[in-house]
């Protein structure tokens, strides 16, 4: 199958690696020239992917046209709060046979919209998928076993790209509930970001276990408060994948959360991460969301505050902890 990748992140390059692996035609669009030419010299992505070889078969190109020409599937594998954007520039040249999986994690800014809605606006002739999961591109592209969800509204579609991208290394199962997996998927890394913090500052096991949980009783009020479904944030799109986000040092979103745990500002954490961090890009939607809905949401409004609004973090632990008393519901 013909299946083209817009992005030339650590993501989209590992996906692309794995499924040239087993048999597919694969081609990944890179903005940048200079980036397409290292990528073809050197047969590895040496800035966000160093070590995974890069088949010369694989074909890196700059040109939207030439990216999906002819491509059955095409994968958007660009950061949030570039999905717009670029879709826009490809808009030209989808055809209404093809079929985009979306694999960002995010929130639009200011819509407030899931991606799979922002790609659908863009392009509603062609039928949109999201696939997530715990899945490292680090792992993915050294072929290490991987277990993911793919999305679709439409069961034939999510039922045909499991079939295509399965093999003996990734797995793949479906599900109907779209606006589930995109969130479980886009706040799963503000919650990282906290775990993060948490670390840095010191604290133990039983701080980032109570933030993991607490967190998932947020992420789980606002998706079904979107018309999610509960079963969705337990499965591998939500609490599989904080469990990973929260816990490796592959997750960008951990990784700034204890640099700035550790008294980094949030740009020169940002500088030294020196990839997305998209638990930053969807903070603030995340919190402009659940106040639009009425969903209680204390440590992602925490989070923000943090990151946006100058507050320190100690103090809003203690101002976690000693917020009005509840029931766990």
């Amino acid at each position: 199958m013909k299946i083209s990748v817009i992005g030339s992140g650590s993501w989209g390059t590992a996906l692309a690696v794995m499924l040239d692996k087993y048999g597919h035609d694969l081609t990944i669009w890179s903005w940048k020239e200079e980036e397409a030419r290292r990528i073809r010299e050197d047969g590895e992505h040496k800035e966000f992917l160093p070590g995974v070889p890069i088949r010369k078969e694989i074909k890196i190109v700059t040109s939207p046209e030439e990216a999906v020409k002819d491509a059955e599937i095409v994968i958007a594998a660009v950061p949030s709060k570039f999905v717009r954007l670029n879709i826009m520039k490809f808009a030209p040249y989808f055809n209404e046979k093809q079929i985009i999986v979306n694999v960002a994690k995010g929130l639009e800014d200011g819509s407030l919209k899931t991606l799979a809605e922002v790609i659908k606006e863009c392009v509603p002739q062609c039928e949109v998928a999201v696939l997530s999961g715990p899945s490292h591109a680090e792992e993915v592209g050294r072929g290490i076993p991987t277990a993911a969800v793919i999305a679709s509204e439409n069961e034939e579609i999510a039922k045909m790209i499991q079939h295509e991208f399965s093999n003996p290394v990734f797995r793949l199962y479906t599900n109907t509930d779209v606006i589930g997996v995109e969130i479980g998927a886009a706040m799963k890394n503000i919650i990282a970001l906290a775990a993060g913090m948490s670390d840095g500052l010191g604290y133990g096991d039983n701080t980032k276990a109570a933030l993991m949980t607490r967190g998932m009783a947020e992420i789980t009020r606002l998706g079904m408060a979107m018309g999610g479904r509960r079963e969705t944030f337990y499965g591998l799109s939500g609490m599989g994948d904080l469990i990973v986000t929260c816990t490796s040092m592959h997750s960008r979103n951990r990784r700034a959360g204890i640099m700035i745990g550790e008294g980094k500002s949030l740009q020169e954490t940002l500088d030294a991460v020196h990839m997305v961090v998209e638990g930053v890009n969807t903070a603030q939607a995340a919190s402009e969301l659940a106040r639009k809905l009425n969903v209680s949401m204390p440590i992602t409004e925490a989070i923000t505050g943090v990151l946006f609004n100058g507050k320190d973090v100690r103090h809003v632990v203690y101002d976690l902890m000693m917020r009005d008393k509840i029931s766990e519901k």
